[in-house]
């Protein structure tokens, strides 16, 4: 079965709060996301379109390991953090599974 990626889109609307957003999510939310998933990869990014949207992707072994993972418990604990820590940023959540990778 192909690796799959989880993706986290957040909005940061309010720049002052853009630093901020970047340290938790760094060293609080990634590395407490990343035991919780049991993920083997996973990084993050800000566009460079638009400086407010961020994004966290998390790969999987598969989809069924994401499955697994996003309706169980842990998910909505994370979410529940997410929430309570910054409850005017909006997220989208979305599953892929990778269609091919090539090497450079």
């Amino acid at each position: 079965m192909p690796a799959a990626i989880f993706v986290v889109r957040a909005t940061v609307p309010d720049p002052a709060r853009r630093e901020a957003f970047d340290r938790w999510y760094r060293d609080v939310h990634l590395p407490d996301a990343i035991k919780s998933f049991g993920v083997s990869k996973a990084w993050r990014v800000w566009s460079l379109t638009d400086p407010a949207v961020h994004q966290a992707m998390y790969q999987f072994d598969d989809a069924v390991a994401i499955e697994r993972a996003v309706g169980g418990g842990e998910m909505k604990r994370l979410i529940a953090d997410f929430n309570r820590d910054w409850p005017d940023v909006t997220r989208t959540r979305e599953s892929f599974v990778l269609a091919q990778t090539v090497g450079a």
